[in-house]
């Protein structure tokens, strides 16, 4: 960057506002204790004012009445101006109180302010090591030669096999207390720029809607092309490089087995001895808790700009149809007119009505059908009776049964497969009832399909046959 484009940012940017301006002590501290310190977003401005309250009370206390003359909505609505865009004030859907949220760029200066304070433990072990292990997943992944890929496994296998010997032996190597200590800096370091980051994947998604509503609103062409460019602005936005790596992120925090090894791991990091004094260690066990909220606000502001471009998609038709109706009204209003008064000179031809004839010998001829020979036949009658029971053992699946298997499912865990549910409550009607869980799947916003995936379903007959079907993999999660 040159002298130009930083000035261009302490003139413009709204995280260098933060630090020249005023109050930005109040600001920055408020921020902490609202949103960053308890992970928070989507907060109501009436929870914000009785926060801020708190702290003008802590802070006029110890420097006096007149250090914040101002009240503690006058501040929020401040904030939340275009001109300073500190917090993002918005309405949520259903609700008439505004909510806000910390822009990425007031993150930034708080993160900013907090390691201004200095660390007392600095990590540098497990940076160098997870610098290393990305650099091996960049290099190894990225290798197109089997022979190499298959080398590199090899000597994977080579040092396993080696330190599985060594712990047989009784040889077996314990992180240190200040090696346990810096990996967990890193790891809850880590923690928080993930939940950072969201916050501006999220700005950069209503920042591709913006140009996209910009674009609808100056449209000068047809509506073909528009719906063209729109589709492919759509588009874009979920195959940008945001988009991916947003959703890459949310299918792996979605797996099942990935979440489950995740819970084992924070579980047994809690336990480990050389961790026990610390004071925030219990904060890494709700990892995944702060997340998921995150990822989802995430996920329905994208839903919410869909719902935004196809509104804005609608009103431009309708404009288009009123337009259309007013030149037809203004066109038959001039008919009328003219009416009895025709103008004298001359408009236009119109052919004169004609009859269309149609030859006889342009018609096709006759063509006989073909025969069908039916041969007498005679039915010889019998006494015995015939069983018609086939025609009424017929069943019928309750989809209510099937919802409340799903329901008493869920009600262990977060998600479940549809194998899970189907060990817990065995299949009863077979692949008809198969098709009812694939139809629930299908209707429910709760449930997903995953086609790369399979799972294998095993029923049993009357007869104490079994039967075992392979189909896509289907994921039930419990409703928020």
């Amino acid at each position: 960057m040159d002298y130009y484009a930083i000035n261009s940012l302490r003139e413009n940017h709204p995280g260098w506002a933060l630090l020249r301006a005023q109050n930005a002590p109040l600001a920055v501290h408020f921020f902490m204790v609202a949103f960053t310190d308890p992970n928070r977003r989507n907060v109501g401005r009436q929870e914000l004012i009785d926060a801020l309250d708190d702290v003008l009370f802590g802070v006029r206390e110890s420097y006096g009445e007149d250090l914040f003359p101002r009240g503690s909505g006058e501040y929020l609505d401040d904030w939340a101006a275009p001109e300073r865009a500190w917090l993002r004030k918005y309405y949520v859907p259903g609700e008439d109180e505004p909510h806000y949220d910390l822009t990425p760029a007031a993150e930034d200066v708080v993160r900013w302010v907090e390691r201004l304070k200095g660390r007392e433990f600095v990590a540098t072990q497990s940076r160098l090591t997870s610098i290393f292990a990305v650099l091996k997943t960049l290099v190894q992944q990225s290798e197109a030669d089997p022979e190499v890929r298959l080398a590199e496994l090899q000597r994977q296998r080579d040092q396993i096999d080696d330190e599985m010997q060594r712990i047989r032996d009784g040889k077996v190597k314990v992180m240190s207390g200040p090696e346990a200590l810096d990996h967990f800096q890193q790891l809850t370091t880590l923690a928080k720029d993930l939940l950072a980051d969201f916050r501006e994947v999220e700005q950069n998604f209503r920042k591709l809607d913006r140009q996209v509503r910009e674009q609808i609103a100056t449209w000068d062409g047809s509506q073909g092309e528009l719906l063209d460019s729109i589709f492919a602005n759509q588009q874009d936005i979920g195959s940008s490089l945001q988009g991916r790596t947003f959703q890459g992120f949310w299918d792996y925090l979605m797996s099942p087995q990935l979440r489950r090894e995740l819970d084992d791991l924070l579980r047994r990091a809690t336990q480990i001895e050389a961790l026990a004094n610390l004071d925030n260690l219990h904060t890494i066990t709700k990892l995944h808790q702060d997340w998921l909220p995150a990822v989802e606000q995430t996920q329905a502001t994208v839903r919410q700009l869909s719902q935004q471009m196809r509104r804005l998609l609608d009103d431009k038709v309708f404009l288009e149809n009123k337009r259309i109706m007013q030149l037809i009204r203004s066109i038959e209003a001039s008919a009328l007119g003219q009416r009895h008064q025709p103008p004298s000179n001359f408009v236009m031809d119109i052919e004169s009505p004609s009859v269309e004839v149609s030859l006889p010998f342009e018609r096709p001829l006759y063509e006989p059908g073909s025969r069908v020979m039916i041969l007498d036949q005679v039915t010889e009658s019998t006494d015995e009776d015939v069983d018609a029971s086939a025609l009424f053992n017929q069943f019928h699946v309750d989809r209510e049964r099937l919802k409340g298997n799903i329901d008493s499912v869920l009600e262990g865990s977060d998600q479940a497969t549809l194998a899970e549910i189907t060990a817990a409550h065995p299949l009863t009607q077979g692949l008809a009832e198969i098709v009812a869980y694939y139809q629930l799947a299908t209707e429910s916003e709760w449930a997903s399909v995953h086609p790369e995936a399979t799972q294998q379903l095993t029923w049993q007959l009357a007869d104490g046959s079994q039967r075992q079907a392979t189909m896509e993999q289907i994921i039930f999660v419990r409703p928020a």
